[in-house]
């Protein structure tokens, strides 16, 4: 939403392969000693995730999987927080944007209406996305201070390992909207059920001591230390064969989906979309009939197929008739 105080402001470009550098934004790019810093860099929201940011993500992935000279990815931010989660507000907000689909085949969301449009776009940029980056064949490792909330957390989760300053907090709120959780629904995996319940019932913060004890972390260190601290790890694992690296990840992946990550991944989101759906729903007396699609029973059998393939009878029973 935008007003006086907070024009709309112009999209910036999705930054492209050769783009990425140093200090650029809203994701900088460097390599050093064989590893590549991928940096969220939006800090003046909090690296609210748009399109133009997920987008640009993608491609640092891409560089530094095509770099022989990259061993690990580490996945930091600039600022004071990791990331405050999709953006829903700011003024670069983009979800209205055409972009070329790259981790599913679907169509532009930007054509479509309702609930078709949403599940568009949120398959591409945050389920598919995910999934994508999980399987990226090389170590990653997430360094999270402040804030990691919502969307932040399926960025962590998708890394191998997850490091965190002793001010770090997490949460996912998304259960005040009415909405199971968020679209890269990992948390019973990452947190176990109980404590996955107890942090989307309740919507509060948790913070680094109680995710590391639940699991959820591999270190914890003062702010001033953590950037030593994942470099540490970084270096310890560039000591291993880096395809020893990769099989390794993709046995303990596979291990993860026959436990039922992928599919629980499917059903999640398929309820998330509902809920998104039951929101936008009119709370009137013609909400029943607008969650048909506006169809009757008279108007499905008038409507029937009446193809090659099967019979005019839909089988439909008209209770339009009176009794």
């Amino acid at each position: 939403m935008t007003d006086a105080q907070h024009p709309p402001a112009e999209i910036p470009p999705v930054l492209g392969i050769d783009d990425l550098g140093a200090d650029t934004q809203p994701v900088a790019y460097e390599v050093s000693d064989g590893t590549a810093y991928v940096t969220l860099n939006r800090p003046d929201f909090r690296n609210a995730q748009n399109s133009v940011m997920t987008y640009s993500l993608d491609n640092a992935f891409i560089k530094a999987v095509e770099d022989d000279a990259v061993k690990v990815i580490v996945l930091r931010a600039n600022g004071k927080h990791f990331s405050a989660g999709h953006d829903i507000g700011t003024t670069e907000r983009d979800h209205h944007v055409e972009y070329t689909n790259r981790a599913s085949i679907w169509w532009d969301h930007t054509t479509r209406g309702g609930g078709d449009r949403r599940m568009a776009r949120e398959t591409e940029v945050y389920v598919q996305m995910c999934r994508r980056w999980r399987e990226i064949p090389k170590p990653m490792i997430a360094q999270v201070h402040g804030a990691c909330i919502a969307g932040g957390l399926m960025l962590a989760w998708i890394c191998d390992f997850i490091v965190a300053s002793d001010d770090a907090f997490f949460s996912d709120p998304v259960v005040k909207m009415g909405i199971p959780g968020v679209e890269y629904f990992a948390h019973a995996f990452v947190l176990g059920p109980r404590r996955a319940k107890e942090i989307l019932y309740t919507g509060r913060r948790f913070g680094a001591a109680e995710a590391q004890e639940w699991g959820m972390l591999n270190h914890v260190v003062p702010r001033d230390e953590l950037q030593a601290k994942v470099d540490e790890i970084a270096g310890e694992i560039k000591a291993m064969p880096a395809f020893g690296l990769t099989l390794a990840k993709k046995v303990i992946n596979s291990n993860e989906d026959q436990m039922g990550l992928q599919t629980s991944l499917d059903t999640a989101f398929g309820w998330h979309m509902f809920a998104h759906s039951a929101n936008a729903e009119p709370d009137d007396t013609d909400s029943f009939s607008a969650s048909l699609g506006g169809m009757d029973a008279r108007s499905m059998r008038d409507t029937a197929n009446k193809g090659a393939t099967g019979t005019s009878d839909t089988g439909t029973t008209d209770t339009t008739k009176e009794r």
